[in-house]
């Protein structure tokens, strides 16, 4: 449907039904970037053609979030931006009252510019909220990585909101948030520096958090998923390889068009902290027995290592993790940009 598809998201609905949200358009950034919505039905072996579920002609949607309220509602959220510039962006919500066949008119629910969701929210057994958030700020060097992020917690389901901090967590962002069967919830972050995923936790329902500190699995500054399963063993999608692994050739995102990047540029070239442009290839599926401390790889879910032969970026990234009622731990991912991928693997694989 479009040339340029990113950023999905996975939920498995009540009926079975599986739903993946992602953005769309000519390329990131541009004000034609909507949100889409396909369903896989139960029993299904092929998707139903996706449908744009938000169009501003003014604004880039991206990074959809799909949300089964504990009402039974379900929820698309979604950041907006002028153009390029992420310091710009709120946090927009619609409804769904028919597990997403229809939507309700867009409001807003988080209006500070800079506002930006990647991951999905948690519930606690009390019915408190929990969504990761982050704040796209512009640094010296006139792009991201002066970035920090913060929870969003709600008693109310959904009607207010508290913000929390998390301590020194500059350049930490798109956190995925999953509950631990000790009853602790764990963190785990994308680095702006392209250096390690780092981890935080919480042991009072997310009201303070831990200074983030590394794991031992590489991050090239791309987004990561986790899911903990009903044994207590935490999956993980992400993409192993960093800077020191291989540096990119040049310290701009790739899939930006360059007069875009050129419009944000303050000439503090000098100032740059933030790595971008590593490839994202391979992507990994891991899983971890202690609570997120180490991990083993599953799978080799994509690998491209002959791109510069090609003379393409290889990009599988993004990716979403779920697992089903039968066990059945789903995968989506972009792949190279031009499509949404989705695998699945069976509950053994994992085990």
């Amino acid at each position: 449907m479009f040339s340029h598809n990113h950023a999905s998201n996975l939920l498995l609905l009540k009926n079975g039904d599986l739903l993946c949200a992602w953005f769309g358009g000519s390329r990131e950034g541009k004000a034609d970037i909507s949100i889409l919505c396909a369903r896989l039905k139960k029993g299904a072996e092929q998707w139903d053609a996706p449908v744009v579920v938000t169009d501003n002609p003014e604004r880039s949607e991206q990074n959809p979030i799909l949300f089964q309220h504990p009402h039974g509602e379900l929820w698309l959220l979604y950041t907006a931006q002028e153009g390029i510039f992420q310091e710009t962006a709120t946090v927009q919500l619609r409804r769904s009252l028919d597990d997403g066949n229809t939507w309700s008119e867009e409001e807003t629910l988080f209006d500070t510019p800079g506002s930006f969701v990647r991951n999905p929210p948690v519930v606690l057994e009390n019915g408190t909220i929990l969504l990761p958030a982050y704040y796209c700020l512009k640094s010296a060097a006139g792009f991201l990585e002066d970035d920090h992020s913060v929870v969003k917690r709600s008693t109310d389901g959904g009607k207010t909101w508290e913000e929390h901090e998390i301590p020194s967590s500059n350049g930490m962002v798109h956190m995925s948030l999953v509950k631990l069967s000790s009853g602790k919830l764990r963190g785990f972050f994308r680095s702006r520096f392209s250096d390690n995923i780092y981890t935080t936790a919480s042991v009072d329902e997310g009201i303070t958090w831990e200074a983030p500190v590394k794991t031992h699995l590489p991050n090239n500054n791309a987004s990561i998923q986790a899911v903990a399963t009903k044994d207590g063993r935490l999956l993980m999608v992400y993409n192993h390889v960093n800077a020191a692994m291989k540096p990119p050739k040049e310290n701009r995102p790739p899939w930006f068009d360059r007069e875009d990047m050129d419009a944000v540029k303050t000439g503090k070239e000098t100032a740059i902290k933030s790595i971008w442009g590593v490839v994202r290839t391979p992507l990994i599926l891991a899983k971890s027995t202690n609570e997120g401390l180490q991990w083993e790889t599953v799978d080799i879910i994509m690998d491209d290592q002959d791109y510069e032969e090609k003379g393409i970026y290889p990009e599988f990234s993004y990716p979403s993790v779920m697992i089903d009622h039968q066990g059945t731990i789903h995968v989506s991912f972009t792949y190279y940009r031009r499509h949404i991928r989705h695998v699945a693997y069976s509950a053994e694989k994992t085990s």
